[in-house]
């Protein structure tokens, strides 16, 4: 599979709604690749332990690999710190912050933390709202810091080797070509 048409496939799984950055990233040869020491670049520890966490509730491992697995924690702190803008940096950050702030309220201890079937409820509790504030401003603002992360997530997911290969498949529509066929094969013919 070659660069572009993983970023077709992530843009119909995204419902073309992948950002810029996320794009431009791609398009320089960012992809998420698994590391055994992983250190942020961009995040500080605490920040990437929270953001692998959330990546990992989103795309949890099955019977494939999960969002840790395939090296999207990584893959976020990298597309951070070399596509995204100063803005947007600034907005994850404190987007990230305020998410754990609000999972310490809750809880009572940082999302790291949690059981995973608490970092599920709480991503749900934080996701939902965002999607439909989102939807009802028509994307016109700028995506909550859940957005952000799962969009960092899916395309850190689906663009690394394990996501493109072992989990996105490929059904060409409408179909193959069979050139010659008897009609009584096809059924009917076409109204011209």
């Amino acid at each position: 599979m070659n660069r572009r048409e993983a970023i077709e496939r992530t843009a119909l799984i995204l419902g073309y709604a992948v950002s810029a950055p996320a794009i431009i990233g791609i398009l320089k040869g960012c992809k998420a690749a698994p590391e055994l020491n992983y250190k942020p670049v961009f995040l500080t520890v605490e920040q990437a332990t929270t953001a692998g966490a959330v990546a990992d509730t989103i795309i949890p491992r099955t019977d494939t690999p999960g969002a840790a697995d395939v090296g999207v924690p990584s893959f976020i702190d990298l597309m951070l710190k070399d596509v995204y803008s100063k803005e947007d940096q600034t907005r994850f950050l404190e987007g990230l912050t305020k998410f754990d702030e609000e999972t310490r309220k809750a809880y009572g201890k940082s999302f790291a933390e949690l059981e995973p079937a608490q970092q599920k409820e709480m991503v749900k509790k934080v996701h939902d709202p965002a999607v439909e504030f989102h939807r009802q401003t028509k994307g016109q603002r700028v995506k909550p810091f859940i957005l952000m992360i799962k969009e960092l997530t899916l395309l850190g997911y689906f663009t690394s080797e394990p996501g493109a290969t072992q989990v996105l498949q490929y059904a060409p529509v409408p179909g193959a070509y069979h050139g010659c066929l008897p009609l009584a094969e096809v059924g009917k013919a076409w109204a011209t």
